[in-house]
């Protein structure tokens, strides 16, 4: 993660009071220098503080004199940030940019209030990724791959931020047809793909988590492989793959299965639940359940922090020198005092 910080943030306040010092002890040394200057009366002067033009110049010296005192002002500020050392200091971890992730989210009308705040979450959580790879897979009767493994995370941001707009839908105001259209058409439209086996088939989990398992690619490379699934289990229709079966094969994939459970409470959703568990356990992923949507952001965050205690990552800080703005604004500043000390002497 980048952040902007000051390196010897002390320095700034020792500028400003080094200035302030200067400021003080050129006062007292004016004010000596005062009264010992000799002063010549003029006679018949006495007129010229009425005249127009001697107001007027009057005026503009004063203004001229505040001006140098906000440069002076501005100046010392800008230098003590120079001072200061803005820099970028990011943290890397060589190890976690070798991490591939693939969530896999059943699009259900059950599991989507889940599902937003899961894309949500990775939303907040892209600014921290350096290297890593996502992946989006979405799956009902049938699948489609969002978006596949790729660290462009303009493209992974837009294409987040379309999903979650997209999910944050009201299943519940299709049964009183309090629903907003452009926001079922825009649900159906991202939902569009995964309905393939029509109404007699629903959430096939297996088939769903195998296609997340082929996801994956650079089989050659030594890279991290996890797949974040969320599902109630809930399966209509006859699946290719049983959820045992296709949690077998993404163990023979080396991939790290992590599971998400968000099921209603059923007369077979104790079964569902156990099996749903047993098969991400069995090797050796993390399993949640949960009935509260609000609950995935710390879900996700114990995930994620997991698989980097588990890479044991090292973070690296890089830490990159930004004086652009501060030494910009430092040179404008110059030439506004030049400016102002020529107005004065003209």
């Amino acid at each position: 993660m980048v952040s902007s910080v000051l390196l010897h943030p002390w320095a700034l306040w020792v500028v400003l009071g080094v200035v302030l010092v200067a400021l003080v002890l050129g006062w007292f040394a004016r004010a000596a220098k005062q009264e010992k200057r000799q002063v010549t009366w003029v006679a018949n002067a006495g007129y010229l503080p009425d005249l127009p033009s001697f107001k007027s110049r009057l005026s503009r010296y004063r203004v001229f004199l505040l001006c140098l005192a906000v440069v002076l002002f501005g100046s010392s500020i800008a230098t003590g940030f120079l001072v200061a050392r803005p820099v970028d200091r990011e943290v890397r971890s060589e190890e976690l940019a070798t991490r591939d992730i693939v969530l896999c989210l059943d699009v259900s009308g059950s599991m989507i209030e889940y599902d937003t705040e899961i894309v949500q979450r990775f939303l907040e959580l892209l600014p921290s990724f350096h290297g890593e790879r996502i992946a989006l897979s979405i799956y009902n009767s049938t699948s489609r791959t969002v978006f596949p493994l790729t660290d462009d995370y303009t493209l992974v941001e837009e294409q987040l931020t379309e999903a979650a707009e997209a999910l944050d839908f009201d299943v519940d105001s299709l049964d009183d047809y309090s629903y907003d259209a452009a926001a079922l058409d825009r649900l159906l439209q991202f939902l569009a793909g995964t309905e393939g086996l029509g109404q007699d088939a629903s959430s096939l989990v297996g088939d769903g988590l195998a296609t997340c398992a082929l996801a994956f690619d650079l089989e050659d490379e030594e890279r991290s492989r996890s797949i974040i699934m969320a599902t109630d289990n809930e399966v209509f229709g006859e699946p290719l793959y049983t959820l045992p079966e296709a949690a077998d094969l993404v163990a023979e994939r080396d991939i790290t299965l992590h599971g998400f459970y968000a099921g209603a409470v059923t007369p077979d959703s104790a079964a569902q639940q156990k099996e749903y568990q047993d098969a991400v356990e069995a090797h050796g992923g993390l399993f949640y359940a949960s009935d509260d949507p609000d609950a995935v952001s710390g879900i996700v965050d114990e995930i994620s922090a997991q698989q980097a205690a588990e890479l044991d990552a090292d973070a690296d800080v890089i830490i990159t020198d930004r004086p652009e703005k501060y030494f910009a604004a430092l040179m404008g500043l110059i030439g506004l005092y030049l400016l102002a000390v020529w107005r004065l002497r003209a």
